[in-house]
């Protein structure tokens, strides 16, 4: 039996996360079941509790990794994962007695990233 070759257009592949920004919109509608009074009250709340919990991380107390974890867990939950990955890389070096400084600037501006990002979806009409 003859082989039959044919030329196939290959088309890139999405990516298996999307990258969306600081804040996975869907994400966040699937958490709130399409609730858009939800998702901005959800949203709110974890801006909030985000800057306490940076401002509390930034002296280093005993519980700081309890609070990176706190962080880490609310991040996931609304879609801000770069926040959560950040969080976990905080709650790592602190376990692992590193110095936290760095992960600790890279979740500052992790968690303003998300946090402008939702200012913008509070803001809109």
């Amino acid at each position: 039996m003859p082989l039959h070759l044919e030329r196939v257009t290959w088309m890139p592949s999405p990516p298996l996360v999307p990258d969306d920004g600081p804040i996975d919109i869907e994400h966040i509608r699937r958490m709130t079941l399409g609730d858009t009074s939800l998702e901005r009250e959800v949203l709110a709340m974890f801006s909030a509790q985000a800057v306490g919990l940076v401002g509390a991380l930034a002296t280093l107390p005993s519980d700081a990794g309890a609070l990176a974890h706190t962080l880490k867990g609310s991040a996931r939950a609304i879609g801000a994962f770069g926040v959560a990955d950040a969080a976990e890389g905080l709650e790592a070096l602190i376990r692992s007695g590193g110095d936290p400084a760095l992960a600790l600037a890279e979740l500052t501006d992790a968690v303003a990233r998300a946090r402008a990002a939702i200012d913008a979806i509070l803001n809109r009409s």
